[in-house]
């Protein structure tokens, strides 16, 4: 598809995008500059289509008998189109950071610990990348970026191929389940999924034993990596038994279980975690031909710890790797990588209680935050907004007090959410706001969102710099009410992408995980 000649250059005029209407003052947004009292027009982008535009546009892991995978032994103390300027930021506080503390919500994992970070805080000194840059890395690496050669040939390489030639050839297509404003491009995401339904077969590797392979955590911060392991697992529809015929190769280890079983508490090491990922990996090396065919291009992890960026960079830095922590500065690699959402699940029974949220109309709070002072960013947001204006409903841990108003009600109430960074650029709350129907406000620079190669998140997200929370209101008023019901409109219908079911159904959380993988690994494929 050729874009729209109104779409905003940051769009690189690629076939990455969908076609939108000419861009206009009514959807412009008047955005006070860094530094001055003065205002400028900031260009929607891409141009907003009327709210009813077509949809058209232990101390080993036997594997088997024979073969032994060693647990080291522990290691003692040693824009774009659409950015309302703002800041940058990492990943969240993980145990019931959240809702900083409130009781009623603090349901996370039994396995959750409190050493999971071991930073000190500290504001940024590296260059920012907007989402205006990471648009354009992220077109062009589809044209830059691509897998060694495999050693030999195979019928999956010509049937990858084959995708990559119809997906980029993809008529109009038309689907009232897929609201086309939403997407970069929506007739290529829906040929892709097509393909995806069609064609893709993926190999689980059964190496390794519980807990740290074959185990997932189904509740808590890092739940994203435990519930996509165990539908993946369970089922028939993609995954293959018959490895020769598999696209991709799944390395079914949990980040979090890896952290859990062998981090030594206090030591701010992780070598001990790095080695058993090495001896895990050279163990599938030696029983299969399958990663030393492509370099493990065709190989893929999914991890929602904040350390598994630094874990798995040099070991598994050529397969695709889905991190929740999907820094630009810490390793992320666009059109290879994939981002992937954080999400708190608080009853594994139930992952869709409490879903949605109140009407535009009745939202009467404007932005709300609340959680842990994790970081560096989040101090500076309550230094600006706490207790200092009644729209701005910015609080540190919510105490929890009979006849007050919940962090969820909170969330429910508001027209926006400040997703913050905490430790990491990730946030919990990204999806959270999106659960309940809340406008999302990314404060968290060089955060690459999740399923970034398919949806247009500036069609339904606020991106502010890390350095422009003190104009965090004024930003936020200079939104037009019609542009903030429509985004809020957007977000009702992106929700479907990021819901868990108990038994996965299609275009949920769990489909487009497996979606952005079988993509990246699409328009990477080097044929020899």
């Amino acid at each position: 598809m050729v874009p729209d000649s109104n779409e905003r250059l940051s769009l690189n005029s690629s076939t990455m995008y969908s076609n939108s209407s000419a861009p206009n003052k009514e959807n412009d947004v008047r955005i006070p500059k860094h530094g001055d009292n003065s205002v400028s027009y900031v260009p929607s982008s891409p141009a907003i289509p009327p709210v009813d535009s077509s949809p058209n546009s232990t101390s080993s892991i036997k594997e088997d008998p024979n073969v032994i995978i060693s647990i080291p032994p522990p290691v003692s103390n040693t824009s774009s189109t659409e950015v309302y300027s703002s800041p940058v930021h990492k990943q969240d506080d993980k145990s019931n950071q959240m809702q900083g503390h409130v009781p009623s919500l603090s349901h996370s994992s039994p396995t959750t610990t409190t050493h999971n970070r071991h930073k000190t805080p500290q504001a940024p000194t590296s260059e920012v990348i907007t989402i205006a840059e990471m648009n354009a890395l992220l077109l062009q690496s589809r044209v830059a970026y691509q897998s060694m050669k495999p050693q030999w040939s195979s019928v999956v390489d010509q049937e990858l191929l084959r995708a990559k030639l119809q997906i980029e050839n993809a008529p109009i297509m038309s689907d009232p389940s897929l609201y086309a404003p939403l997407y970069r491009n929506v007739s290529m995401f829906k040929r892709s999924y097509e393909l995806m339904e069609e064609m893709l077969k993926v190999y689980i590797y059964k190496e390794g034993q519980k807990p740290i392979v074959h185990q997932p955590v189904l509740k808590g911060i890092y739940a994203s990596e435990g519930w996509f392991m165990k539908q993946l697992e369970g089922n028939k529809k993609f995954v293959t038994k018959n490895a020769r015929k598999a696209h991709l190769f799944y390395l079914p280890f949990s980040s979090r279980m890896l952290e859990e079983t062998l981090y030594v508490p206090n030591s701010h090491s992780h070598k001990n975690l790095i080695q058993f990922l090495r001896n895990y990996l050279d163990v599938i090396k030696g029983k299969h031909p399958f990663w030393n065919r492509t370099g493990g291009a065709d190989h893929f992890l999914v991890a929602c710890h904040d350390w598994a960026p630094s874990e798995t960079r040099r070991i598994m830095a050529s397969c695709i790797r889905a991190l929740c922590n999907a820094d630009v500065k810490e390793g992320f690699v666009f059109g290879k990588d994939v981002s992937l959402p954080e999400t708190y699940v608080r009853s594994a029974q139930k992952p869709l209680r409490n879903i949605g949220g109140k009407p535009p109309s009745k939202r009467s709070i404007l932005a709300f935050f609340a959680g842990n002072m994790h970081g560096y960013v989040r101090p500076i947001l309550l230094q600006h907004w706490g207790n200092k204006d009644p729209d701005m409903r910015i609080f540190g841990p919510m105490p929890h007090v009979k006849g007050n108003m919940n962090y969820i009600q909170h969330m429910r109430s508001s027209k926006y959410c400040i997703c913050a960074k905490g430790y990491e650029v990730n946030s919990p709350r990204v999806v959270e706001a999106i659960f309940y129907e809340c406008v999302p406000v990314i404060i968290s620079d060089n955060f690459v969102p999740p399923f970034f190669e398919t949806l247009n998140w500036e069609s339904f997200a606020v991106f502010v710099l890390e350095k422009d929370i003190p104009n965090l209101k004024d930003i936020l008023l200079s939104i037009p009410e019609r542009r903030y019901w429509q985004m809020q409109m957007r977000v009702k219908k992106v929700q479907q992408h990021f819901l868990w079911h108990s038994r996965p159904v299609k275009y949920d959380i769990f489909h487009m995980i497996l979606h952005s993988i079988w993509f990246n690994r699409v328009f990477q494929i080097n044929p020899r």
